[in-house]
Formats: structure tokens, C-alpha cells, sequence
């Protein structure tokens, strides 16, 4: 693949760079593993943010998370950590404690994912931290939260999602519930998480005071499921599986062409006439079963059965493109590394290369402080001498505290 990074927004930049940008100033600690709060984490830092993250002597677990892997560190991790910078503490230990006390001295933002009750037992909770360190805003991430009744059930994307009914809205009557291909919950819970911190950050600067925002991984499912629970609390409708197809638009789903499948979202009456002009089957738009939209919800089968039928003859992007042409949305089902190397994607700097780190681009996309890609994702404990030094520690400590094991270098 080509190098697409550019000078304005996905580029290696110098750290002077950072303060044209819109979180630049604001330092973050990042005590998270895995994935929904490193997400959160590089987020800030896309946008300028100084991060700092925090991993056990063991390093974070995502680093194991594998395969594949780039120099012992496993692809996830290298695709939620940039525009850090790392180091390693033993939180566990007192010494460990210390340092983190002194890190909190001029952070703005710590992010955590660690189980209810293990931050309570360091005494480095937010109603512990917060009589020292007023302006913190903590960002806890559990799979449901610490109370009620699956407070402190260990969370995951799957079992959090499956609790949720994320897991029932997915499959078709064939397959039965299914997972989802992607970590869609912790994708979710990453977001909102970036965002709790934002509406955390512009409320301080009312109140001069930070706050605690208290993520579950179960309540950040629960609206991902649209249309099915505005179904369910408005209708009464219990939606059922449907595979690729929606449940309600109809025809809106994916269908076989003669090389790669397709996706098309049909959601108007225009729509259908167009694509029945395209398929140049306009007798379909007359037809008393097709003509409105509840009577092709009603008639579905007859109709993906003739859809399926036209589409035999066509390619799938060819296809798209022309119904793109008349307005109907519509996709060739591309896989990964298609969609990486699509043209659009390259345009919109959505793949990127910085010093030989390839990754995803910038999606948020500001016209007058862009994010930048500063630093590729930081070697364990990378730049734990740096951040202590910064943090006010001596030679004398930092030596002992890595000679100790507390807080060590990076390895190899």
C-alpha cells in the first residue's frame, strides 16, 4: 500500500505540533488494557492530548492479544495505542503508589478499566483521589458497572453484548443469535467514553472541578439497538432474526451478484422505482405487491427472490456504482484489505503510514485544528525515565525504583 499521510492532519509531526491542536495541554493518564479505554485514550491523543500509558511490570495484556504479532506486541495492540507514550508501575506496591500520586500532580485525566473494589484497595479511587486532586476527571470502565445486580460480573464485548441483547438482534433464522464480527461494544464504550471525557473537560471549565464518569460496557450496548428497541417500547414488536436482511425496509440487505455480494438499502418508494429503472424492471414498481413499502415488507420473499434473480447477472461494484448514480445507496461488499486499498479510502486519509507504522486515519476531521499522527505506539515501558524525570524524580530514585522492579525500562 501507499504512503498517504499528508502535512495537515495524519503526518508525523513534532511535539510542537500538538499545540495547535484542540486537547493540546491536557495530560491523561492511561491505566487502561485491551481495548475500549486504550480506544479512549488514543483518541485524545489523535487530537493532542499528552498520554501517558501506564502499563503492570507484565504489560498490558492487549500486547499478548494475538495473533498476528510485530515484534512481540500483537496487532491490536498496535492499533489502539499510538500517540502515547508508555511507561510501566507497579501499582501494587506502595513505591508504585507513590509515583502515581506524584503523575497525578499535573494530570487532567486518568482512565481505568480495572475490576471494582482493586483501585478502592490502593487508595486510588475517585473518592479517595479527589480531595487531593480536585480537577481529576477519572474515567472507570467496567463491564457493568460496580452495583446492581451484575455489578462486578467481569465484562467482555461478547458477554456484555450477549446480556444486552446485541448478541439476540444479530443472525438469521438459520444460524441463530450470532456475534458479531467486530468488537462492536467496546468500540461503543470507547466512543462514548472519549466523549464523557470531553463533556467532563468543558464542565470543569464552568466549575473548576473535575468528576467521575462511570462507564458499563452493558449500558453502552444498549443503544446500539436501533431499530429494535424503539420496535419493542413503542410497538410491542419483538424483532425477529433476519439475517442480512432489515427488519423493516424491504428490499435492505446484502444479495449475491455474479462476483462479490452487495449491499443495498432501499428506504423510500422513489428508491424502488429507481432501482427497478436500473434493473430495467419497471413493471416491478407497478405491481400491487411492490408499490409500498409495507406491501414489500409483506411480500418479501417474493421479492428477494426476484432481486436475487437480477442481480445474478450483474458485478458488484459496477452494480453499486449505478444505483449510487440514481441516489440508492448501495456497496460492494468489500473485505479488509479491499476496503483499505479502495481509492476512496486513500482519499480520504482514512489509511495512513507514518515512520513505517500503518494504520487507520483520522475520522473526525477539523478544518482548523486537525488531529495528527505524532508517535507510533510506544515499546513497554518506552519512556518511563522521561515521564519520571518530568514527574520530579530524581536519578537516585528513578534508578532505584527500576532496579526494584516498581517501575522498569524498556525491555530487550
Amino acid at each position: 500500500m501507499m504512503n498517504t499521510s499528508n502535512s495537515d492532519e495524519c503526518s508525523h509531526a513534532n511535539e510542537g505540533a500538538a499545540g495547535r491542536m484542540p486537547l493540546a495541554g491536557i495530560r491523561v493518564l492511561d491505566l487502561s488494557r485491551v481495548l475500549a479505554g486504550p480506544l479512549c485514550a488514543q483518541m485524545l491523543g489523535d487530537y493532542g492530548a499528552d498520554v501517558i500509558k501506564v502499563e503492570p511490570p507484565a504489560g498490558d495484556q492487549g500486547r499478548s492479544s494475538g495473533p498476528p504479532y510485530l515484534d512481540g506486541d500483537s496487532a491490536m495492540y498496535y492499533g489502539l495505542n499510538r500517540n502515547k507514550r508508555g511507561i510501566a508501575l507497579d501499582l501494587s506496591r506502595p513505591e508504585g503508589r507513590d509515583v502515581m500520586h506524584q503523575l497525578l500532580g499535573d494530570a487532567d485525566v486518568l482512565i481505568h478499566n480495572f475490576k471494582p473494589g482493586t483501585l478502592e484497595r490502593w487508595g486510588l479511587d475517585y473518592d479517595t483521589l479527589k480531595a487531593d486532586f480536585p480537577r481529576l476527571i477519572m474515567v472507570s470502565i467496567t463491564g457493568f458497572g460496580a452495583t446492581g445486580p451484575l455489578g462486578g460480573t467481569p465484562g467482555y464485548d461478547g458477554s456484555a453484548g450477549a446480556w444486552a441483547g446485541v448478541i439476540a438482534a444479530n443472525g438469521s433464522i438459520e444460524s441463530g443469535p450470532m456475534r458479531l464480527g467486530i468488537s462492536v461494544v467496546d468500540v461503543s464504550t470507547g466512543l462514548h467514553a472519549a466523549l464523557g471525557v470531553l463533556l467532563a473537560l468543558q464542565a470543569r471549565n464552568h466549575t473548576d472541578r473535575g468528576q467521575h464518569i462511570d462507564l458499563a460496557l452493558f449500558d453502552c450496548s444498549l443503544p446500539l439497538l436501533n431499530p429494535h428497541v424503539a420496535n419493542w417500547l413503542q410497538g410491542g414488536e419483538r424483532t425477529p432474526l433476519t439475517g442480512n436482511q432489515h427488519p423493516t425496509f424491504t428490499p435492505m440487505g446484502v444479495y449475491q451478484t455474479a462476483d462479490h455480494p452487495i449491499y443495498l438499502a432501499v428506504s423510500t418508494d422513489r428508491n424502488f422505482v429507481a432501482l427497478c429503472n436500473v434493473l430495467g424492471r419497471p413493471e416491478w414498481a407497478a405491481d400491487p405487491r411492490f408499490a409500498s413499502m409495507a406491501a414489500r415488507a409483506r411480500h418479501r420473499t417474493e421479492l428477494i427472490e426476484l432481486i436475487t434473480q437480477a442481480f445474478s447477472r450483474e458485478k458488484a461494484q459496477e452494480l453499486a456504482l449505478r444505483l449510487n448514480a440514481t441516489g440508492i445507496p448501495a456497496g460492494a461488499v468489500l473485505h479488509v484489505a479491499e476496503a483499505l486499498a479502495h481509492p476512496h479510502t486513500l482519499h480520504r486519509n482514512m489509511y495512513v503510514e507514518v515512520d513505517g507504522y500503518r494504520t487507520i486515519g483520522l475520522p473526525i476531521k477539523l478544518s482548523d485544528t486537525p488531529g495528527q499522527i505524532r508517535r507510533v505506539p510506544p515499546a513497554f515501558g518506552q519512556h518511563t525515565h522521561e515521564v519520571l524525570a518530568e514527574a520530579g524524580l530524581d536519578e537516585e530514585t528513578i534508578t532505584r525504583l527500576q532496579d526494584q522492579g516498581i517501575s522498569p525500562e524498556q525491555r530487550g
